[in-house]
């Protein structure tokens, strides 16, 4: 089914997405897609076959995606997807798939924190974990829909949290709630400590930045390496001044380096242009560190681009794998 997506993402034009009418027509497509695994799933889950249930469910949460990717805020089958979306998740998480745990714990002045947590599927007693943050323009149940059938069967477990589902209180930073679920999966037996990552998508992205920065204990990180948050404070700087407040010798401050492995992956999931995100590894390169970017296939149209979410996502997951051990090299730059 990844394949299939992948398949045909890879074969559509600009021109193509720029008519309506074809674009309606995929969406209705995938959402047929979505709604025949959804139906094979719950005749097979009746007669026992947990399996064919698990990957079913995996395959129409994959096609829901597919079909919000191809849509645009105007069109009527967007209206009720998120509504299929979370329906057709929730039914993967209460019979189709592994134990989801929906945990909670206490944000002490900040208030009860809520997440996600998927164990790995296979491995030894404890396993790696990703720290999965949302973007606030996406909902969680969108990035669990996609992330889920890419980490299907491995080894390192998940944990997804909303962007903003749990807003601190005044004077209280997003890194410090975070730093309280590093605190959570460190306590976890079935958590490797010493291998716990963090991967943010949108505004998830410079959140993941901060706590890599921040915190030591983060082993690999995907976010934004702080880009977006040091173009706002120059944009801010230069509003105000008028002054271009530009690094002179183009390096980052101490304080503010990634000292973990680190990828940015360049597009509309973290707001990254390709020429910034170059220019900022670059300067992790003269430091010493070790900095990737992915700049994934995304096809322009008229009304903004699609993006071939199977293959970053694979890229992502693989890249995470070898940095908690897999034997596999990436190139610096990689385009998918």
């Amino acid at each position: 089914m990844r394949n299939r997506v992948s398949e045909f993402f890879e074969s559509l034009t600009g021109a193509e997405l720029a008519r309506e009418t074809h674009r309606h027509l995929w969406v209705a497509d995938w959402l047929r897609v979505a709604d025949d695994y959804r139906l094979f799933a719950e005749s097979a889950r009746r007669d026992g076959s947990a399996w064919i249930v698990s990957e079913a469910g995996l395959c129409s949460l994959t096609a829901l995606e597919v079909a919000r990717s191809l849509s645009c805020p105007e069109d009527p089958a967007l209206a009720g997807l998120a509504g299929k979306v979370g329906a057709n998740l929730k039914a993967f998480m209460d019979g189709f798939g592994p134990a989801i745990e929906r945990v909670e714990i206490d944000g002490l002045d900040r208030g009860p924190l809520s997440g996600f947590f998927v164990p790995a599927s296979r491995g030894g007693p404890c396993a790696p974990a990703i720290i999965c943050i949302g973007d606030e323009d996406i909902t969680l149940d969108s990035m669990m829909s996609r992330l889920l059938p890419a980490t299907r069967g491995g080894t390192t477990s998940l944990l997804f949290l909303a962007a903003g589902a749990s807003p601190g209180r005044r004077g209280v930073e997003p890194e410090q709630m975070l730093q309280c679920w590093l605190d959570y999966l460190e306590a976890r037996q079935d958590v490797d400590a010493q291998q716990i990552a963090v991967y943010g998508e949108g505004t998830g992205a410079s959140r993941a930045s901060r706590l890599a920065v921040s915190d030591c204990r983060i082993a690999a990180a995907v976010c934004d390496a702080g880009l977006l948050t040091s173009v706002a404070r120059r944009a801010s700087v230069h509003w105000m001044t008028g002054v271009d407040d530009r690094a002179s010798n183009g390096e980052l401050p101490p304080s503010h380096r990634i000292a973990c492995p680190l990828l940015m992956v360049v597009g509309s999931r973290s707001m990254l242009r390709e020429r910034e995100a170059l220019e900022l590894q670059a300067t992790y390169w003269r430091a010493g560190a070790d900095c990737s970017v992915v700049v994934p296939n995304r096809i322009p149209h008229p009304l903004g681009e699609v993006e071939n979410f199977i293959a970053a996502d694979n890229f992502i997951v693989q890249w995470l794998d070898s940095k908690f051990g897999a034997a596999r090299q990436f190139d610096p730059v990689t385009y998918l």
